[in-house]
């Protein structure tokens, strides 16, 4: 006997935004040459991906939003800006922005969130140099 749906890992693409330029205001960095291409090899592997996500969760903060534009376009997702992903995002606020889909999703946020988000549902910190993603299962 399997377990209900319900209760089906989800796979999450948990995603540093790619590479920014300095500058003020910190909301309004935008991805710098090498984050653009770091945006986009990382977009192409996630095309390639034998579970591509179907929907794209991001930061408002526009150098995360430009990093889920290119995944949200190489994959064919649907896009999402949730606020809750801005700087200080926790394991609890991805879980409420997952709500309950059960399709592989990716969430572009900061650091040192994602670090913290890493350790907080698998124990370990994968480390999230920009443009860097760790791939977890969590519990829809």
């Amino acid at each position: 006997m399997h377990a209900p749906d319900y209760a089906r890992p989800v796979l999450i693409f948990l995603i540093r935004h790619a590479h920014a330029d300095s500058g003020e205001p910190d909301e309004a960095r935008a991805l710098s040459d090498r984050g653009r291409r770091e945006a986009r090899k990382l977009a192409d592997a996630l095309s390639q991906h034998a579970n591509p996500p179907v929907l794209v969760l991001t930061s408002p903060l526009l150098r995360a939003r430009q990093t889920a534009e290119e995944i949200a376009h190489a994959t064919s997702a649907e896009l999402r800006t949730e606020p809750a992903l801005g700087p200080g995002a926790t394991l609890d606020a991805l879980r409420e922005t997952i709500g309950g889909e059960t399709r592989a999703v990716a969430v572009v946020c900061h650091q040192p969130d994602c670090s913290e988000i890493a350790v907080s549902a698998t124990g370990t910190d994968p480390g999230f140099s920009p443009g860097g993603m760790a791939e977890l299962r969590l519990e829809a």
